[in-house]
C-alpha cells in the first residue's frame, strides 16, 4: 500500500469521490501519468446515508444516497484502479512541514504534496491541525451550527483544498459533486503547469 501521494483526498462522500473520479480520469495525460492519488474513504458521517434524490440531473428518481456511496466506490475502482482507496480509517490530524503534509489516521501515517478535505460540515470538527481555519458556515442556518474551512475558491492555504459543504457551499448533492470536480480541475491545472485543464470523455 502506498503511503506517499501527490494528492490525498480526505472523505468518501459526494465531493470527495467526484474529485477522485476527475483526477483518476486524467491518468492518460502526460502531466498526470505518474501522479499518485489516494482517497480516505471514510463515509460514516456522510448525509448521503439518509438521502433520496428526485431532482438531480442524470439520476433515476428515488435514487438512494446509500447506494451512491456503494456504487461510487465500485465505479472508482473499476474505471480508475490506480486511485488508491483507503478504507476503514479515519483521519485524526494533519500538519505541514517542508512543503509536505503528514496525514495521521487511526491506523496509519501518510505523506502528501496536496490534500483535499471533503468531509462533512457538522460540529465537532475532529481533524487536529485545521482549527485556525474553522469558522461558522456562511450559507447555513445559524441554529444548525454548521462550519466551513475558510478558503478562497476552494484553496485554504498553499497545497490544502476543501470541497463540498465544508467549503462554504449549501448542502445540495449536485453542488457538492461540482465542488469536488472544481477542485480536481484546479489540481490538474496545477499539474499542467498552469494551463487551464478539464477532462472530457467523448464518443
Amino acid at each position: 500500500m502506498n503511503k506517499s501521494f501527490d494528492v490525498l483526498i480526505i472523505g468518501g462522500g459526494a465531493s470527495g469521490m467526484s474529485c477522485a473520479l476527475i483526477l483518476g480520469s486524467a491518468h492518460k495525460k502526460e502531466f498526470a501519468t505518474t501522479k499518485k492519488i489516494g482517497i480516505v474513504m471514510h463515509q460514516k458521517a456522510s448525509h448521503l446515508h439518509t438521502a433520496m434524490f428526485n431532482n438531480v440531473l442524470g439520476l433515476n428518481p428515488r435514487t438512494l444516497g446509500v447506494d451512491i456511496l456503494t456504487d461510487g466506490k465500485q465505479q472508482l475502482a473499476q474505471l480508475y484502479p490506480h486511485v488508491q482507496q483507503i478504507k476503514g480509517e479515519k483521519v485524526c490530524s494533519l500538519y505541514k512541514k517542508d512543503g509536505q503534509f503528514t496525514v495521521v489516521t487511526n491506523k496509519n501515517t501518510y505523506q502528501a504534496t496536496l490534500v483535499v478535505i471533503a468531509t462533512g460540515y457538522t460540529k465537532p470538527f475532529l481533524i487536529e491541525g485545521l482549527e485556525d481555519y474553522v469558522q461558522p458556515h456562511p450559507k447555513a442556518k445559524k441554529e444548525k451550527n454548521r462550519i466551513w474551512l475558510k478558503n478562497v475558491d476552494h484553496l485554504v492555504t498553499d497545497g490544502l483544498y476543501v470541497a463540498g459543504a465544508l467549503a462554504g457551499w449549501r448542502s445540495q448533492f449536485a453542488i457538492a459533486c461540482g465542488s469536488g470536480a472544481a477542485v480536481a480541475t484546479d489540481i490538474l491545472t496545477l499539474w499542467n503547469d498552469g494551463e487551464h485543464t478539464k477532462i472530457h470523455d467523448k464518443i
